[in-house]
């Protein structure tokens, strides 16, 4: 049977949550045109993280959805728009045809072991859940990849709202798995530009990096600074990130072949620099820099090699960091536009999040200051 996906999203700036939530649920709804919503996330601003159990009551209201999942979030995103310190609420229905959907809700003391039927979507609490714990448990089982992202807009546990079916929870995760013919397609932005040459980890212990390429690493660094042209300098001034190549099985490396972390630090007289991962030795590294060119020009990239693949995207999902939007981009919408514009309408809802998650070289992360999005593909 071939998968009818049909996906909609509405957002509504009501001040009043239960309102807000089912003027969103019923476009969403109305956006159906019929068929059931198979499954519904719903994402809303910590202005409305307090009244949470009536926006979920509205959305199984207006939808009756098979499953709901979502979270609260700084800045709610939906219909091409990102609204940054306002009250919101986005909500995305999708029937998904002969496809199925589940959502669980997990916390810090379970062991992991989810056994995915397929792609995941994951949001969790930064305060009370240990995601990376579980994405490496993923990883090291060979499970499906997940995208998602962390709860924002709280200052510590408890200040957050996970949905999972007619529960409401204020600490763990979520992780919503499809099954059947749902294509869920990923894309990870992690928008930065390569500088310098890559370079072989030969020397490293931990997180420190001792030697690139059989020379200190501290050194290899300054050198590389120092060639740069003046716009690269002056990007190189704001910071300079680690790369690190995840799968080394490849014969050149692009963008999505580097998982990109902070420095951490360096040391001038012992040659060592500190990243914001655990390297290996005989790891490609190279470094990279990061503004909002750049981060504008990995987005656009990233949607314009996922929309090129086979299959009509339908909707989607975007996770895009709290540093980015107005902090990063100066304007306003600028992540939910551009995913807007490259899906031809296609609806998209989403969050600001604490930490995003999504695959690079075959391996799930968190990240930061990235945008990742779950696609819904109807082949």
């Amino acid at each position: 049977m071939t998968v009818r996906c049909a996906v909609e999203v509405a957002s509504s700036v009501a001040a009043d949550a239960r309102a807000s939530a089912a003027e969103a649920a019923a476009a969403a709804r109305a956006g159906l045109g019929g068929p059931r919503a198979d499954l519904a996330f719903v994402f809303v601003s910590a202005e409305h993280a307090g009244d949470a159990a009536e926006v979920a009551a509205e959305v199984r209201r207006e939808l009756d959805p098979g499953v709901l999942a979502g979270a609260s979030t700084e800045a709610v995103i939906g219909g091409g728009r990102e609204f940054e310190g306002r009250p919101a609420v986005s909500v995305l229905a999708a029937s998904l045809g002969s496809g199925t959907a589940r959502a669980r809700h997990v916390s810090a003391a379970d062991d992991g072991d989810l056994e995915l039927a397929g792609p995941a979507v994951i949001v969790a609490d930064p305060y009370t859940y240990p995601v990376e714990r579980l994405l490496d448990d993923m990883n090291d089982a060979g499970a499906a990849v997940a995208v998602g992202g962390m709860a924002s807009g709280g200052r510590g546990a408890g200040e957050h709202v996970l949905f999972c079916g007619e529960e409401i929870h204020r600490e763990g995760a979520v992780v919503v798995d499809l099954e059947g013919p749902v294509q869920l397609r990923t894309l990870v932005s992690q928008g930065c530009a390569p500088i310098g040459p890559e370079m072989v980890v030969t020397q490293a212990e931990s997180n420190v990096i001792h030697e690139l390429a059989g020379r200190p690493a501290y050194g290899r660094l300054v050198e590389i600074v120092g060639s740069l042209d003046l716009e690269q300098a002056e990007l190189a001034r704001r910071g300079v990130l680690a790369g690190l190549v995840i799968d080394e099985n490849r014969v050149e490396y692009g963008a999505d072949d580097y998982l990109v972390r902070g420095i951490l630090g360096g040391d001038p007289e012992s040659g060592a620099i500190a990243v914001g991962d655990v390297p290996r030795v005989g790891q490609t590294f190279r470094f990279h820099v990061r503004d909002a060119s750049t981060a504008d020009a990995g987005l656009r990239a990233a949607l314009a090699a996922g929309t090129a693949l086979p299959g009509r995207v339908t909707g989607g999902l975007l996770f895009a960091c709290n540093g980015r939007g107005m902090d990063l981009f100066g304007t306003p919408d600028h992540d939910a536009a551009a995913t807007a514009a490259a899906l031809g309408g296609a609806p998209v809802a989403g969050m600001f999040c604490a930490g995003e998650i999504g695959p690079v070289g075959g391996r799930t992360f968190l990240h930061g200051f990235t945008a990742t999005l779950a696609l819904f593909v109807e082949e």
